[in-house]
């Protein structure tokens, strides 16, 4: 091959690889960008909160530990995350021991259920330590580094 068709080949490998860098960039840039659910709690009014399912009660986590938080409560409507990151729908920013996407919370058959997603510290429910997805009902508290939530109705 000749050294000028060589150099061609070459720029153009440089230029996929830079369109394909530009678009990783890009993917990353938009799922820490995408907004976080906010907290419904008592201030909220009704008709702002996500509507219920007929014949299904509105079911979520409110917040037990720690104080500066207690008491807010988010819906779960399908699946949320938890976690440190921004994107996350439950974010615990404060909790240094909470990985960036720390858990999940899910309804499953109007059952809510929590998942760990590979934390560092873990998720435990009830003070054992979870590994696969396990259901938790009213009563259950839920533990996310040193945030505690508990399940709602």
């Amino acid at each position: 091959m000749s050294e000028g068709l060589l150099t061609v080949l070459k720029f153009c490998f440089l230029a996929l690889l830079f369109l394909f860098l530009v678009r990783v960039v890009r993917v990353v840039a938009l799922e820490l960008r995408a907004a976080p659910l906010t907290p419904v709690d008592a201030a909220t009014p009704a008709k702002q909160r996500s509507p219920k399912r007929k014949g299904s009660a509105q079911r979520g986590v409110r917040v037990v530990e720690p104080a500066q938080l207690a008491g807010q409560t988010y819906a779960v409507d399908g699946e949320i995350t938890v976690g440190r990151a921004t994107g996350c729908g439950i974010v615990l920013s404060a909790d240094s021991y909470a990985s960036q996407i720390h858990a999940r919370v899910f309804r499953r058959d109007d059952d809510l259920y929590v998942e760990d997603l590979g934390s560092t510290n873990g998720t435990f429910v009830n003070g054992t330590r979870i590994s696969t997805p396990v259901r938790v009902r009213r009563g259950d508290r839920v533990q996310f580094g040193q945030t505690i939530v508990e399940p709602t109705k």
